[in-house]
């Protein structure tokens, strides 16, 4: 399966970030994580042009603890900050006024020293589709502001919101790249709804992540699907899921496509545990595989 999804607004809205840069003083760079460089922007260093930047691990609630912890020493050697969130009940999102704060500290500072009068600090979100950027945005503001869905592309166009008299926040539509150099980026995308569904292959998908979870989180999926032991493989392993959720066809058969969707659903919602679905070693592996070949 090759995954390509990349509508006309969001060309247009690469432009339009890289036009606003200048009046911005903070990138916040929003990531799943659950999966933070299949869903990072890989032109993202081009596009902020070296501004001040803030790295947000979004939907911390849903991923493991440990790996997002892996996450945020990945980032840190790379000299940024990184905050794990959960945008929907707030959890974290706190500290995010007084970090932008932090790294803004160096233009308000010039700011004072020119005698210019002071202004509220500008911020501008960057994340791919589906991230969580209207529910953030909705949460620092305490009002509902930005349109949200649990589908992507949900933002078409950017908006100033302010917060009080100490930040600006400049939401854009999501960015995705017009390809994917490596399909297993559009298989985590995939799994984690950052893709329109009708362009997912739900079985390949579900078989994609199960092979991942019986790996790393083999008694989650034993629990989960109440099962003596976990199978030998993958495709034995969806069949279970299709066996328990009744995704059966004439003749007994396992209909593959409804099973993996069931499988899909269950795990954006939380409801296999908290699971993430790459880890840095994981680049570490495909960045040795790509140099090997």
């Amino acid at each position: 399966m090759t995954i390509q999804w990349f509508p006309g607004h969001m060309a247009k809205a690469r432009r339009q970030v890289t036009e606003r840069l200048k009046q911005i003083d903070v990138v916040i760079e929003l990531l799943d994580a659950r999966l933070p460089l299949s869903s990072r922007n890989p032109m993202i260093d081009e596009i902020v042009s070296g501004k001040p930047r803030l790295i947000l691990l979004n939907k911390a609630d849903l991923a493991d603890e440990k790996a997002t912890s892996l996450w945020i020493n990945y980032f840190k050697e790379q000299g940024l900050r990184t905050l794990p969130i959960d945008a929907l009940s707030g959890k974290g999102v706190g500290k995010l006024p007084e970090l932008c704060h932090e790294l803004a500290a160096d233009m308000l500072n010039k700011r004072t020293e020119r005698g210019m009068q002071a202004r509220a600090v500008r911020i501008m979100i960057l994340g791919i589709p589906n991230v969580g950027k209207s529910s953030l945005i909705n949460r620092l503001a305490k009002r509902s502001v930005a349109q949200t869905g649990d589908r992507p592309a949900v933002t078409k166009a950017q908006q100033w919101v302010k917060m009080g008299d100490t930040l600006d926040l400049l939401d854009t539509p999501g960015i995705l790249w017009p390809k994917f150099e490596d399909q297993m980026v559009g298989l985590r995308l995939a799994a984690s709804g950052a893709i329109k569904d009708e362009l997912i292959d739900f079985g390949e998908v579900a078989l994609f992540v199960i092979e991942y979870m019986m790996k790393y989180y083999p008694e989650q999926l034993i629990e989960r699907f109440k099962l003596k032991e976990l199978p030998e493989d993958k495709l034995t392993m969806l069949e279970e899921v299709g066996r328990k959720r009744g995704c059966l066809v004439s003749g007994g058969h396992i209909d593959y496509d409804k099973a993996g969707e069931i499988f899909l659903r269950e795990l954006r919602s939380g409801r296999l545990g908290t699971i993430t679905i790459e880890r840095p070693v994981d680049w570490l592996e495909q960045t040795k595989e790509t140099e090997s070949c």
